[in-house]
């Protein structure tokens, strides 16, 4: 791999669509090893907006307005942060060798609709998930709860992210609710819905699962330690590395990861999303790009999933391997305003071996993640109490 020297004639150019805290990650990551980077995102001054060579504000759905930008910029690669893409004018411009889609136009189109991630885990690739049914209208999710999936059950938009119109139904009287939240999260005005069996698992976790290139130019697939989380509502709010698993349970999710990944193709790190229950694994989502969960690899990994994603993506050798356990817990808004401010942070990093991030968004909302707290430990437990106390701390107030 070649690369070249930044704003100038030879630099290696990397447009991200996306730029949030992930994204803000990759920038560093791309930028150490010498990378041009163009930051795109929907609203001004995102996170990944800071620290990019340079930044656009865009609506990334509209395929003119994404067409336009690429011809305008005319990146190497495209680097896909978000789901909220016009991923067909994406394959358009992967067919006319415009750029290079990480890790491929395909791959992009499928996991932001989760019909087509789901239809190609169970229906192609056979692996095991919950059973699952779709829904355009309240009638059919009643339906289809009634005909075999049952209570309890959960609910999600096919297109949507951060747990955003997720909810779970317990009984008859909760189906109205959940169809109407259902339809305000979705990301396109009226969308179909996933209705899934509610997996009696023991813990989930994300498989951190990297496609790189081994020295003789063959892609190599590379497994991360897993990671455990508890999610609310389907957004994460604490992770932890390494979660105990039997051996059994750790080689059948490798397996599956394996098997998702490789249907995908191309290169770069993707966050395998598994329910796990004694040696029992099951599918439940991928996303081809790095995951909020593994945030806690900041703290646990010798390169973490920001620089596996981004030396993954040039073809450049990686490493998972495992430094000390940590954990991670998120940093809300607590309220509805712009250009907040955070107190007791020193307090925060005074608790034994943690560290602070704070994302810089322009603007907070109450339950929004404006930063994370991580923390090292002999073992996961002491690391999860710092990192939560830590998180704590940290006091949000208004301007």
């Amino acid at each position: 791999m070649r690369i070249g020297t930044p704003l100038s004639p030879s630099a290696t150019k990397v447009m991200l669509l996306g730029s949030g805290e992930l994204g803000k990650e990759v920038i560093i990551a791309l930028q150490r090893l010498g990378v041009e980077v163009i930051a795109v995102d929907r609203y001004a001054n995102a996170p990944g907006h800071q620290v990019a060579h340079r930044a656009h504000v865009i609506n990334m759905a509209d395929a003119k307005a994404l067409r336009q930008l690429v011809e305008q910029e005319r990146p190497d690669l495209i680097v896909p942060e978000i789901e909220a893409i016009a991923t067909d004018e994406l394959a358009n411009i992967e067919a006319q060798e415009l750029a290079t889609v990480i890790p491929t136009a395909r791959a992009a189109q499928l996991t932001m609709n989760r019909e087509g991630i789901r239809r190609m885990a169970a229906e192609e690739l056979d692996l095991p998930t919950s059973r699952y049914a779709f829904a355009e209208s309240l009638e059919q999710l009643t339906q289809a709860i009634d005909d075999g999936i049952g209570y309890p059950c959960i609910v999600k938009p096919v297109m949507s992210s951060s747990g955003k119109g997720q909810s779970t139904i317990n009984g008859p009287d909760d189906i109205q609710s959940a169809w109407d939240y259902a339809m305000s999260g979705g990301r396109v005005q009226k969308t179909r819905i996933i209705v899934e069996q509610k997996i009696d698992f023991d813990y989930e976790i994300t498989l951190l699962t990297v496609r790189a290139l081994d020295a003789a130019g063959e892609v190599e697939t590379h497994f991360c330690e897993p990671i455990g989380h508890i999610q609310v509502k389907g957004d994460y709010v604490e992770s932890w590395q390494p979660q105990p698993m039997s051996p059994a349970a750790l080689q059948r999710a490798r397996e599956i990861a394996g098997a998702v990944t490789g249907n995908l193709g191309g290169m770069g790190l993707f966050g395998v999303e598994l329910f796990i229950k004694g040696d029992q694994v099951w599918f439940s989502e991928v996303s081809p790009r790095p995951h909020d969960t593994g945030m806690v690899t900041m703290i646990t990994q010798m390169q973490n999933e920001f620089e596996l994603h981004a030396r993954a993506v040039l073809g450049l050798p990686v490493s998972t391997a495992l430094r000390n356990p940590g954990a991670s817990a998120v940093i809300y808004g607590a309220m509805d305003e712009k250009g907040i401010a955070f107190e007791n942070v020193d307090e925060a990093l005074r608790v034994p071996n943690t560290e602070i991030r704070l994302f810089g968004k322009p603007e907070a909302f109450t339950r929004r993640r404006m930063g994370v707290a991580l923390a090292y430990a002999n073992d996961t437990d002491a690391a999860r109490r710092n990192a939560k106390l830590a998180a704590d701390k940290v006091t949000p107030v208004a301007r």
